[in-house]
């Protein structure tokens, strides 16, 4: 694809005429915020927003109530875009606010951005339909309404339904600091729940009759971190008790629960180090005479990018440069920024290797570079971009320095410029959906490099067979 696209226009001529409803979208969705699985106000104003624009919908998908595909066109290729609409728990904040203020203590919050996400992902997709129907030129645009990534993993659930089976290329975006291409990979995780059971008893009178589950626990947990001297060194592994067995310190307690995230740069390497951790957990039941059960919940694959769809998405931004913040804007960002550590902001530069500036909004795009990343945290694209090529873009909708899974997230939740760098992703979604349609080679190149990067290597989903999408929130991702 050039730059010279005469389409390309028209396609953000779309978008333009509908940036008030989706910015509105955006709005609705950060006032309900919901956690994982539990989206049922987020995805009814996404549906509705699906039937308004004239999409066929789908619902319930891979079992999922909160989880549809709207499509339209016919025949050609399948073009899908990625949307996602869950909060964070914890992270309640008045929006516009300078400082920590939460709307209602303890609630949640859009503290990633998501209600922006599925926003503009939307917005993409309606604007590729808008051009599809007025050129009548064949091809279906898809937009997957993702709930739950926060931990959830939903869309490895999606991907293990066969919901992408016939996708030719899958595009998303995440709110960022920067606006540009994304070109890191991610960590493949998974999501378990050790449950010990052991005999309770008077802890003084006969402790001998008792066999302690919290033992069993914590026996396990000194295991783990004995282990992480000898796993390898880009591997993580993190936990939370969830269940101590009570509150009473004179009966043995006959039942705990601890759960595990373990993560690896690669599916293989998980599953492997997922297989030690299990073992950890057996010695531990062995060692207090317990009984334990392992339940997964639910697990992600390592993120594969692909270099021709970054390279066409690259030319895109490129084209477009950076959203058009003004100064009010600009004031707005600075004031967020003061409430931020220099330790914030140095990371944020970092992240993307590139010299510090003195700037409170990024005024520039990414660069490209041919260096594949490694980023520390997870998410269950990865899912999607080992059966589908896909690539993601990274929107400017936060004053450089802000940090995901914070406070200072949610309250530029609403503003001007995160509706701004959410419209800048959405045309560069959109341009890059329209070169893969118009591009037989494109579509071909973005194959080809999905294959040489799995290394001959198929799909494992991470998550077994009979695992059903848990239905309770979880948080931590």
């Amino acid at each position: 694809m050039t730059t010279g696209n005469s389409n390309l226009p028209l396609v953000w001529d779309f978008i333009d005429r509908k940036t008030e409803v989706f910015t509105d979208l955006a709005d609705r969705v950060w006032e309900t915020p919901e956690t994982c699985y539990m989206e049922k106000l987020s995805a009814a104003a996404h549906r509705e927003m699906l039937e308004a624009q004239g999409f066929r919908i789908t619902e319930n998908v891979a079992g999922i109530p909160t989880a549809l595909i709207g499509e339209a066109g016919e025949g050609g290729p399948v073009i899908a875009f990625l949307g996602e609409y869950d909060a964070l728990a914890g992270l309640s904040q008045k929006a516009g606010a300078v400082h920590q203020e939460p709307l209602i203590p303890g609630a949640n919050g859009h503290g990633c951005g998501h209600n922006l996400l599925g926003s503009a992902s939307l917005l993409a997709a309606t604007a590729l339909k808008d051009w599809l129907e007025m050129t009548g030129t064949p091809g279906r645009v898809r937009y997957y309404g993702c709930p739950a990534e926060e931990g959830g993993a939903a869309k490895a659930f999606m991907v293990r339904a066969g919901a992408f089976e016939d996708v030719d290329i899958a595009i998303s975006w995440h709110p960022s600091n920067f606006a540009g291409v994304q070109r890191e990979t991610s960590l493949a995780n998974c999501r378990i729940d050790f449950t010990f059971t052991g005999r309770a008893a008077h802890a003084s009178a006969v402790p001998e009759l008792g066999r302690s589950a919290l033992d069993a626990v914590e026996l396990m947990n000194v295991g783990v971190n004995y282990m992480r001297e000898h796993m390898p060194s880009d591997c993580r592994i993190h936990y939370a008790v969830l269940d101590t067995g009570g509150i009473s310190p004179n009966v043995v307690q006959a039942h705990a629960k601890v759960r595990y995230v373990v993560r690896a740069p690669e599916l293989p390497g998980l599953l492997a180090l997922i297989e030690r951790v299990k073992k950890i957990a057996e010695g531990a039941a062995l060692m207090t005479e317990t009984k334990v059960e392992s339940t997964i919940l639910a697990g992600v694959s390592n993120l594969i990018v692909n270099k021709p769809l970054m390279d066409a998405m690259q030319d895109i931004w490129d084209s477009m440069g950076p959203p058009p913040f003004d100064e009010a804007d600009v004031a707005f960002a600075e004031k967020i920024r003061a409430t931020l550590t220099p330790e914030d902001i140095a990371a944020s530069w970092n992240q993307e290797r590139l010299e510090p500036r003195d700037i409170p909004l990024a005024d520039f795009v990414l660069p490209a570079h041919n260096e594949v990343r490694q980023m520390g945290g997870s998410t269950d694209v990865g899912d999607v971009s080992w059966v589908v090529p896909t690539v993601q873009a990274y929107g400017a909708t936060l004053a450089v320095g802000t940090q995901l899974h914070t406070w200072q997230v949610v309250a530029q939740g609403q503003s001007a410029l995160a509706h701004k760098g959410m419209v800048s992703a959405a045309k560069a979604m959109a341009a890059t959906g329209l070169a893969a349609i118009e591009s037989e080679q494109l579509r071909e190149a973005a194959w080809g490099d999905l294959k040489k990067r799995r290394k001959g290597q198929e799909y494992t989903s991470p998550i077994p067979p009979g695992a059903e999408p848990p239905v309770a929130a979880m948080t931590v991702k």
